[in-house]
């Protein structure tokens, strides 16, 4: 049997195991078993791996906090044997944790379950769980123990909570997709980054900024904006508090994506700013010619301000950078630099391979060594910061088997496949979602058919894909079309692209926000429900069958998997029927039809549907179809 025959077999067997395993899971999950239940079986089964994500170092230095991402859990280990001392369970999906300034307390921001877990660091027992906004992914305490503020992806803002009970105080607007805060080295400020552009005119640069924080009267201060930035990561600033440096990506996403060696998609930058380089902002390229550095996440900045370290998921290395060197560079050179790959040869003093999805990042209390959570091999490497060497790797303890779907996610976040490792498809689908841009992709030539990217939860059931409809299922779409358009380099085996298949279709959706608790409507859920459903306008004339919003987005996922002609093709479009999206979490996944050129839900009906070939809209009133937004929001 050829290897081919038998990685099409796998496929088929491997994804019916994992998902029945995943289901399994999730059911003794949910009935109270703890979060290292393990499914067993074969290939297809499901295992609950650490995934450490981010650390701290305890007071004195003697203990280190893991936060690990799969298992809902704080790994705690002596910092001198890294022996495990405890595990702290606490909500689903955590994301971001830090440490009070008198050191006596642990916060974690758990992003599914939308509280906040409070640890005692002494005793390590959970003291409290609160509540706070939708999906919160990271925590600062201010220096008076007044305020926690915590950043929310989902509602773009940055929550302000009464640190001695939990109570939400108020809320400051952030970017979109606010995901993690830093502070300045006296803890006056806050500098807070988010993961998705902000709004912005239809085929122009995207935007993203900087929310700087006053954090003693808790109000918004500044917006530095990042100019073309779209994905904001971790920042850091030095300790003298002249230099501030933030891991971004910078993307080609206004051009055609032909070759990747005609100047890729993505450029992977920092944007430094501060008194060091005249309190403005200047990108620097992380990039040069064969050396990538695709997705940047952590930054750190060591305590003599003489090197700064960058994570970069997709190349699974560590990026060393000489910070004199670097500000000599800027000083003495004209920007912009982002474009130029002989940049970074001037500051650059090394790359270090770790492992795998590396992300969060830690000094030892003497700076002498530099930890690394590298999420996808469940492990840390511990980095020499004078010979720039891992001499150690400190494993967190998991399951031994490597499972099927750990395999497919880590192809899903290494860049390894492309040409000169320049993306992965964790570039546009961050952290399994999506991007929030639109994109040329020359198949159907240069400048036309521009196309929005979709989320890619919940996949399994809403074939086929692209907007046209063209794929007729993920190996399609994940295997000859990445590899021809995207990677334009090495091919997945056979093996490796069940793999990456079965982890996609393994997506669950994100929690509704919009739903209430027992999934009851409000009263304005359930008025658009009607109109949703509704067979005859409000001048009781009929309408069509295959104009009723019910009749596309019809199914559980709101998808009849089709194309239509809603009346949106636009003089850059070849077609006009377009496949049908469904309507999971859509909400979240502005902008919004085929090229991304509605900003908004309400504009999909009053600017782009005038001849009501997209539901008949037209004679909704205003509140009408504020009515239809909310029940769509709840899908």
């Amino acid at each position: 049997m050829s290897r081919a025959t038998q990685g099409r077999m796998r496929f088929w067997l491997v994804t019916g195991l994992a998902m029945l395993a995943a289901a399994a899971c999730v059911a003794a999950f949910w009935s109270g078993s703890t979060a290292n239940a393990v499914v067993t079986g074969r290939t297809g089964e499901h295992l609950i791996y650490p995934a450490p994500l981010e650390m701290v170092f305890a007071p004195g230095g003697n203990r280190l906090f893991v936060l690990c991402n799969e298992s809902d859990e704080v790994r705690v280990l002596d910092a001198q044997s890294w022996a495990e001392v405890k595990r702290i369970a606490v909500g689903h999906e955590p994301r971001g944790l830090s440490l009070s300034p008198d050191g006596k307390q642990l916060f974690v921001t758990n992003s599914w379950d939308d509280t906040l877990t409070v640890i005692d660091a002494g005793t390590l027992d959970v003291t409290a769980t609160w509540h706070v906004g939708a999906e919160p992914s990271s925590v600062l305490e201010d220096r008076a123990g007044k305020h926690l503020f915590v950043a929310n992806r989902i509602s773009n803002d940055v929550a302000v909570l009464n640190a001695q009970t939990g109570e939400e105080e108020k809320r400051l607007s952030a970017g979109r997709g606010a995901s993690y805060m830093t502070e300045s080295p006296d803890g006056s400020r806050i500098y807070v980054t988010h993961v998705y552009p902000n709004a912005s005119p239809h085929r122009t640069a995207p935007e993203s900024e900087i929310t700087v924080i006053d954090a003693e009267r808790a109000t918004v201060v500044d917006r530095i904006p990042l100019h073309s930035i779209a994905g904001v990561f971790h920042a850091a600033l030095s300790a003298d508090g002249r230099l501030g440096a933030v891991a971004e990506l910078h993307p080609k996403n206004l051009v055609p994506l032909a070759h990747l060696e005609h100047g890729g998609a993505f450029e992977d930058t920092l944007t430094l700013f501060g008194a060091d380089v005249g309190n403005r902002t200047v990108e620097v390229p992380l990039d040069e010619l064969e050396r990538y550095a695709a997705r940047p996440f952590g930054v750190a900045i060591s305590p003599d301000k003489s090197r700064m370290y960058v994570t970069s998921g997709g190349s699974e290395l560590l990026t060393v950078i000489d910070v004199p060197r670097l500000l000599r560079y800027v000083r003495l050179h004209r920007a912009p630099f982002v474009q130029d790959l002989a940049a970074s040869a001037n500051y650059v003093v090394a790359r270090i391979a770790v492992g795998r999805d590396p992300r969060g990042m830690v000094f030892t209390p003497d700076g002498s060594r530099l930890l690394v959570a590298n999420r996808l091999s469940d492990s840390i490497s511990v980095v020499d910061t004078r010979t720039n060497q891992v001499v150690s790797t400190v494993a967190i303890a998991g399951p031994r088997k490597v499972s099927v779907l750990h395999y497919g996610e880590q192809a899903f976040y290494t860049a390894r496949y492309s040409f000169q490792g320049q993306i992965g498809c964790a570039n546009c689908h961050i952290d399994s979602t999506f991007d929030g841009l639109e994109w040329d992709l020359e198949p159907d030539g240069f400048g036309r058919d521009i196309v929005d990217n979709r989320l890619i939860e919940d996949l399994k059931g809403t074939n086929p894909f692209k907007w046209n409809g063209g794929n007729p299922d993920l190996p399609t779409e994940c295997g000859p079309r990445t590899e021809k358009y995207f990677w334009r380099s090495e091919n997945y085996d056979d093996l490796t692209l069940t793999d990456l298949i079965t982890y996609m279709r393994s997506l669950p959706s994100r929690p509704n926000r919009w739903k209430l608790p027992g999934y009851e409507l409000t009263a304005a859920q359930a008025r658009g429900k009607a109109i949703f459903e509704r067979s005859v306008d409000k001048f009781h004339q009929p309408i069509p069958l295959q104009n009723r919003c019910s009749y596309c987005h019809s199914g559980p996922k709101g998808t009849d998997q089709k194309s239509f002609d809603v009346g949106t093709k636009k003089p850059t479009d070849d077609m006009s029927k377009f496949d049908t999206p469904q309507l999971r979490n859509v909400a979240l996944t502005a902008p919004y039809l085929h090229d991304g050129s509605a900003a908004t839900l309400e504009e999909i009906w009053t600017i782009y549907n005038p001849e009501d070939k997209h539901g008949r809209t037209n004679d909704l009133t205003k509140d009408e179809l504020n009515d239809l937004i909310e029940y769509l929001r709840t899908r």
